[in-house]
């Protein structure tokens, strides 16, 4: 496995959900996951602090709440993904408002891109993703395998 240039990782047919939304986006993702509750109930849902306790409320959905964003919850997603146990992220993000845990937001951004996570940033992304056919199916994804990279590295600094 050492030597391979990537390793395969299974999404189950059942997908763990991270459900995230910065406060002036909260009600979107709210609204939309209340029109999908039909697909969403036969996943395993969890999000940040006031959004997941929100989903859950109107929905009636079991959603697990990690902290608040700006409180460590962004952080506490990443570290499921990279723990395997986050299959895909709907995460809107306020691009008009500035946040005062962006540095958080780059970092989960970028741990999902590390690990093959698919993110929607948009309702209309979710939408997609909701709706295709990996949804009804398990869906194998590739991560660079990064104990190869880091070890090519140390070779060339030798």
């Amino acid at each position: 496995m050492l030597n391979d240039n990537y390793v395969t990782m299974e999404i189950d047919k059942t997908k763990h959900i991270a459900l995230v939304a910065h406060d002036g986006k909260k009600k979107e993702l709210v609204d939309w996951c209340d029109r999908n509750k039909e697909i969403l109930k036969g996943h395993f849902l969890c999000g940040t602090g006031t959004t997941a306790r929100l989903i859950a409320e109107r929905t009636g959905l079991p959603v697990k709440g990690f902290c608040s964003g700006p409180l460590g919850g962004d952080q506490q997603i990443g570290a499921k993904i990279v723990e395997g146990q986050i299959d895909f992220m709907i995460f809107l993000w306020d691009p008009l408002e500035a946040q005062p845990h962006d540095p958080d937001v780059k970092a989960l951004l970028r741990i999902a891109v590390v690990y093959d996570i698919p993110i929607a940033n948009n309702l209309a992304t979710a939408d997609f993703m909701l709706n295709s056919k990996y949804m009804e199916e398990p869906y194998s994804r590739q991560i660079e395998n990064f104990n190869k990279t880091i070890q090519e590295r140390v070779e060339k600094m030798k």
